[in-house]
């Protein structure tokens, strides 16, 4: 069974910063691309960052660049993502999930975590 359990979310205030975890079991982890997602109250889900397999590249939305790095570790089979200089609008669940493109090309996320609440004070 395919799971991704995401840990390390929290209440912070602006400025200040959260590291967030996903262990994963079940999967081939070094075989597959990891990112992170997030919802926030009321809005859709928004892709904030993603790593290749290996964990040469990477690639983050506009919104988080040179605040939140994610980075991996494919022999605990973990991803983190990395958050600094948190705003309110930081304020989301976030997910970890596979990256992966379908046989259209087109970015899917098959496998997802449960989340982690990340609550940013003004």
């Amino acid at each position: 069974q395919v799971q991704l359990e995401e840990s390390g979310g929290g209440l912070v205030q602006t400025g200040g910063s959260l590291r967030l975890s996903c262990a994963a079991s079940g999967i081939a982890f070094s075989a597959y691309g990891m990112g992170w997602v997030r919802r926030a109250p009321g809005k859709d889900r928004e892709f904030v960052a993603a790593v290749t397999a290996s964990g040469g590249s990477t690639t983050y939305t506009d919104s988080v660049k040179g605040r939140f790095t994610i980075s991996r570790d494919n022999a605990k089979k973990e991803v983190y993502l990395q958050m600094t200089s948190l705003k309110p609008e930081d304020t989301a669940v976030y997910y970890c999930a596979t990256v992966e493109r379908d046989m259209a090309g087109r970015w899917n996320h098959n496998y997802w975590g449960r989340g982690t609440q990340v609550t940013v004070s003004s």
